[in-house]
């Protein structure tokens, strides 16, 4: 609940500062969080949650960028990619590629993987150890790169 309260606080201090960018980001912030939390019945949000939500926000935001930019957009594509920069400072933070290998290659030697046939019991079981703690992408190109 600590990263739901620190946006709560700095979307007062933006507020008062003025600071549109971060205010119109924060608002979006916490009314995902918000949705979030009352579509469950008797859900307590967890931190965990809150992540998802952010991460959720920050690859919606990468997708616009990625599209304004095709588009010649490059106004819109900078502001997308400072709203990415902000949201990403309320992530924990990630795991490098070493420290991916690593997990993955434990876990290749964990359930004695042989080859690429087990690419999808491996991946199921590296995302789980790793949930929220690195990027999906990263670990299947990790993954992919032991298995040859």
């Amino acid at each position: 609940m600590a990263t739901y309260q620190k946006i709560i606080d700095d979307l007062k201090n933006s507020m008062l500062a003025k600071d549109e960018l971060k205010t119109s980001t924060l608002r979006m912030a916490k009314a995902e969080i918000m949705k979030v939390e009352k579509s469950g019945v008797d859900v307590e949000i967890s931190e965990d949650m809150i992540n998802q939500v952010i991460k959720k926000m920050v690859k919606q935001r990468i997708d616009s960028a990625e599209q304004f930019k095709q588009g010649g957009r490059n106004e819109l594509a900078e502001k997308e990619e400072r709203e990415i920069e902000l949201l990403k400072t309320y992530l924990p933070e990630e795991m490098s590629e070493e420290e991916v290998k690593e997990v993955v290659r434990n876990t290749i030697t964990e359930l004695n993987i042989s080859g690429k046939s087990e690419m999808g019991k491996l991946m199921g079981m590296v995302m789980g150890k790793l949930k929220g703690k690195a990027d999906g992408t990263l670990v299947k190109k990790v993954v992919e790169s032991e298995l040859e």
